[in-house]
């Protein structure tokens, strides 16, 4: 399905990523959309493939060119955006895009796409389990743990602003469900 997008967004620790990746293997359609970003590349991540790590002065010089569908910046000074190349790469080998971004990025793609979108919002089943996940990572300091819980606070008010709400309370059912969202999506 050509020039279709798929977007999965949610407060960081809902499981937005497990969720897209589980897609990706079992549709051949799905293309995943790698977002640029500023922060730190962290051990187990890949350039091209999680993110396409850039500098802040690169990223900024991006936006002033416009080769941004939408960006943000976030925790703390780190900036996060959806290139249109990656986009059109995609489109051009006729796969569908998945994106898998936070509560606003989604927002902004859901309406720069509008119907040829599917905005899927991934909500965990309380705050205390999404705070359990966030530490289970162990990529955060306490801190910045504390700040990650107090914006998906927040972030969850939003819920309300996309297509599909899906909770993933037991991981099994939200990945099922997840598939047949997207399969229908796509039909």
């Amino acid at each position: 399905m050509r020039n279709k997008a798929v977007i999965f967004c949610a407060p960081s620790g809902s499981g937005k990523t497990t969720i897209v990746k589980h897609l990706l293997s079992v549709n051949d359609n799905l293309m995943f959309s790698v977002s640029a970003c500023t922060r730190k590349q962290r051990p187990n991540e890949v350039h091209g493939k999680d993110y396409y790590f850039i500098n802040v002065d690169t990223f900024k010089q991006k936006i002033e060119a416009h080769e941004f569908i939408e960006y943000e910046e976030v925790y703390g000074g780190n900036y996060y955006g959806t290139l249109k190349s990656e986009m059109e790469r995609i489109w051009a080998l006729n796969k569908t895009v998945i994106f898998d971004v936070d509560v606003e990025g989604g927002l902004n793609l859901k309406n720069y796409f509008g119907d040829q979108a599917l905005a899927v919002f991934v909500k965990p089943p309380n705050i205390e389990e999404l705070a359990r996940r966030l530490r289970e990572r162990s990529t955060e300091t306490e801190e910045m743990l504390r700040v990650r819980v107090g914006k998906a606070v927040l972030e969850l008010d939003y819920e309300a602003r996309f297509d599909i709400v899906l909770v993933n309370d037991v991981l099994s059912n939200a990945l099922s469900n997840a598939e047949q969202l997207v399969s229908d999506f796509l039909k």
